[in-house]
């Protein structure tokens, strides 16, 4: 949520800002509600006011049966009927309001690149040769014994599509990319949390998943919660409401998590095989940090993830996303993509990305300055490290040898115990 005086006191600075981004806001509507709200709500407090000073003057009165204490009283009671109806309409206008202020993005960084799609974002690094990949890469789906490691025709019958099954040695392969990841995060300085994979609306609108402008997310509707898209949501939400004392800044997390989403509207070859799914494996890592250091620690972050990849032997890019391809709560991003040798494209495998203060502010996360005065909205940051699904299909198509098994990268082979993975 973007700060309230940049609305007001910046309204010409905001539009153009946001308009570089690819999200719709109804600003005439917006302005005009806020006029709105804010008649709404002094003309109630005014009259709770008057109501407050009419009770004074009764509870003064000696003679409370007297003519003039029952004609006081009578006042009361329409004074009270006249407060609860501006209040009730008071509360009308905030929600129509607070509808539309949520679905303002945050204001990109003057570092991001102006762009309206993804041809636009700068290609900021690139590490690694794709030509070292295996001379036998295919296509990771056309592995002869791909469908018998992770079943997507019995994921069906369960659930749907998208929602596979990772048998035998995969299932094992998979869990040691899931240890591995967290290991590395904590070397880093991360603390592990086994977080919910539901979380309730407060939670979801915190994070800026909801509103859910892009049909993303999965909702149990009974009871009113959603599955997670992303660690993200429970992550940051972990300090919701909370303030920190600046000393103990900046605060390091890392959790595991399944993550579903709907991907709605996907479709064609570019997500075939584990190129999108709907239910995935992924290690995120999430940040609090202080104003004054969040884009060194967005750098930072990079590093991390860019560190597994470097481990792991994988080719790999870093885009600096443009403003028209960063997402609805993000001021700066940077997309890390594997190189995949059998298809011959490159894969987004993890988005690291700097919030500034536009989800603590919705989240009410604080710090307390160390020289006291008010506490003040803290920075959150998150990324990928890794998303299983394309570093695994990057992994299977990099490494295939001429026998048709798949060479384990060093890093993995403490936590798969072969340096082969091979037909079921």
């Amino acid at each position: 949520m973007i700060d309230l005086k940049l609305l007001r006191d910046q309204p010409d600075a905001l539009r153009e800002a946001i308009a570089k981004k690819k999200f719709d806001v109804s600003w005439d509507e917006l302005y005009a509600l806020d006029d709105k709200r804010r008649a709404a709500i002094a003309k109630a407090e005014t009259s709770r006011a008057e109501q407050n000073a009419a009770s004074k003057k009764f509870g003064q009165m000696k003679d409370k049966k007297s003519p003039e204490a029952q004609e006081a009283l009578k006042e009361m009671k329409a004074m009270s009927e006249a407060v609860r109806t501006l209040e009730a309409e008071a509360a009308t206008v905030e929600a129509e309001w607070k509808a539309l202020f949520l679905q303002i993005p945050n204001v990109p960084h003057e570092s991001v690149p102006v762009g309206k799609t993804e041809d636009d974002n700068v290609v900021a690094a690139e590490v690694g040769s794709i030509s070292d990949v295996s001379a036998h890469a295919v296509p990771h789906w056309d592995i002869a014994w791909f469908t018998s490691a992770i079943d997507f025709e019995r994921g069906v019958k369960a659930t749907g599509a998208g929602f596979p099954f990772y048998v035998g040695d995969m299932a094992r392969f998979v869990r040691a990319l899931i240890t591995f990841f967290l290991d590395e995060a904590h070397a880093n300085g991360y603390t592990e949390v086994l977080p919910p994979l539901l979380v309730n609306a407060a939670s979801a609108t915190a994070t800026g998943q909801l509103p859910d402008k892009e049909g993303q997310m999965y909702h149990a509707a009974k009871d009113d919660l959603y599955l997670i898209p992303t660690a993200e949501v429970p992550v940051t939400n972990f300090f919701r409401e909370e303030t920190f004392d600046e000393k103990d800044l900046p605060v390091y997390r890392c959790g595991y998590t399944p993550c579903f989403r709907r991907e709605a509207g996907s479709w064609g070859a570019h997500v075939r095989g584990l190129n999108r799914l709907h239910q995935f494996d992924k290690v995120e890592l999430v940040k609090w940090v202080h104003p004054d250091n969040s884009f060194d620690e967005l750098e930072k972050l990079r590093g991390d993830a860019e560190g597994i990849l470097k481990k792991l032997g994988l080719p790999y890019r870093v885009l600096l996303m443009c403003t028209g391809d960063i997402g609805f709560p993000h001021a700066k991003q940077y997309d890390l993509e594997v190189w995949a040798g059998g298809q011959k494209r490159w894969l987004e495998v993890s988005s690291c990305s700097n919030f500034t203060d536009f989800q603590a502010r919705r989240a009410g996360i604080r710090y307390r300055p160390s020289g006291g005065g008010k506490a003040e909205i803290v920075h959150t940051l998150n990324g990928s490290g890794l998303a299983i699904p394309r570093v695994l299909a990057a992994l299977l198509e990099n490494n295939l040898q001429e026998d048709g098994s798949v060479l384990v990268p060093d890093c993995l082979q403490k936590w798969f115990g072969s340096d082969r993975l091979g037909p079921m």
